[in-house]
C-alpha cells in the first residue's frame, strides 16, 4: 500500500513537473524490459538452462510426494494389523517426511528459494546494463524521463515512437560483437605471440613443421590409395554379381522356356489322346447302333414270318 501511494505521488510529482517546464518542450521515453530480456542471447540461454534445473526440482518433489502417498496407502492397508505403536510410529515417519518435503519446496520455490535468488542474479547483470545503457541514451538524445512499461508503473497508453527498447538492444548487441571481436583478437595475438615464442626458442620448428606435413600428406594419399583399391574391389564383385545374376536369369528363363514348350506339348497329346477316344466313343456308339438296328430288323422279319405262317 505504502509503495502504491509513493508511486502515485511520484506520478503526480512528475505530471506537475512536466506541465512546469512544458514550456521547454519535456521529453518522456519508456522501455520494455521483458521484451529486451526476451532478444538477449546470454539471458535465454541462462534462462533455459534455469528451466531445466527447475524441471528437476520439480521431478524430485514429485517423486518424493508419490512415496509418501505409497506409505499413506500401505499404512491404510496394513493398519488393521499393526499394533497402535507402530502404526503412530509410521504415521510419524510420514509426518516428518511431508515436513521435509514442505522444507524442500520452500527451499527451491519459495520467495527466497533458489529459483527466485538464481534467477535474480541471472537477470540483474543485464538490468544494471541496461540501466547504464538507458542513461547513456537520456544524456545523449536529452530524455527527461524514462519509464520502464514492464515494472509497476501503469501506463494506461504508451505511443511507440517513445519506447526506447530497440535502442537499448542495439547498443547491447553492438557492446557484445564488439567484446567478441576484442576476444578474437586477443587469442589470435595470444596464439601468434606464442608461436613466435616457441619459433625462437626451437629453430627447428619450421623443419618439423614441415616434415609433419609430409606425414600427413603420405598419409592421406595411403589413404586415398585405399579407399580407389577398395572402390576397385568393391566395383569387380558388383561387377560379378551382376554377372551371375544375368546367367541365373537366362538360365532361369530357358528353364522356364522348356517348361511352357514340355506343358504345351502334354497338353496337345492330351488333347488328341481326348480327341481319339471321343472318336472311338462315337465308333463304338455308332456300332452298337447299328448292331441295334440289324437286331431290330431280325426281329421284325421273324415276326412278319410268324404272323405269315398263321395266316
Amino acid at each position: 500500500m505504502k509503495t502504491k501511494v509513493l508511486f502515485l505521488l511520484t506520478i503526480l510529482l512528475t505530471l506537475s513537473t512536466v506541465n512546469a517546464q512544458r514550456v521547454n518542450g519535456a521529453r518522456v521515453g519508456y522501455i520494455d524490459m521483458e521484451y529486451i530480456l526476451e532478444n538477449v542471447d546470454a539471458y535465454q540461454e541462462a534462462n533455459t538452462q534455469l528451466e531445466t534445473k527447475a524441471q528437476r526440482w520439480k521431478n524430485e518433489i514429485q517423486k518424493k510426494q508419490n512415496a509418501i502417498d505409497q506409505m499413506k496407502k500401505n499404512l491404510s492397508a496394513e493398519r488393521v494389523l499393526l499394533t497402535k505403536e507402530l502404526v503412530d510410529e509410521r504415521e510419524e515417519e510420514i509426518e516428518i517426511l511431508e515436513q521435509e518435503l514442505q522444507k524442500y519446496q520452500q527451499d527451491r520455490f519459495g520467495p527466497f528459494g533458489s529459483l527466485m535468488v538464481q534467477r535474480q542474479n541471472m537477470v540483474k547483470p543485464i538490468q544494471d546494463q541496461v540501466l547504464e545503457i538507458v542513461q547513456d541514451i537520456a544524456k545523449k538524445k536529452r530524455y527527461d524521463f524514462v519509464f520502464d512499461k514492464s515494472a509497476d508503473v501503469v501506463m494506461l497508453y504508451s505511443a511507440k515512437k517513445f519506447d526506447i527498447s530497440d535502442q537499448v538492444l542495439r547498443v547491447i548487441n553492438r557492446d557484445k560483437k564488439r567484446k567478441g571481436r576484442q576476444d578474437k583478437i586477443r587469442a589470435k595475438s595470444e596464439k601468434a605471440k606464442f608461436e613466435d615464442e616457441e619459433k625462437e626458442a626451437n629453430p627447428e620448428i619450421e623443419a618439423k613443421k614441415k616434415a609433419r606435413e609430409e606425414a600427413i600428406a603420405e598419409k592421406e594419399e595411403e589413404a586415398a590409395n585405399k579407399k580407389a583399391a577398395r572402390q576397385k574391389l568393391l566395383d569387380e564383385r558388383k561387377q560379378k554379381r551382376l554377372e551371375e545374376r544375368e546367367a541365373k536369369k537366362k538360365a532361369y528363363e530357358e528353364k522356364r522356356k522348356k517348361l511352357i514348350e514340355a506343358r504345351a506339348a502334354k497338353k496337345k497329346a492330351a488333347e488328341e489322346k481326348r480327341k481319339k477316344r471321343e472318336e472311338e466313343k462315337r465308333k463304338k456308339a455308332e456300332e452298337r447302333k447299328k448292331k441295334q438296328e440289324e437286331k431290330n430288323e431280325e426281329k421284325n422279319e421273324e415276326n412278319g414270318e410268324g404272323a405269315g405262317s398263321g395266316k
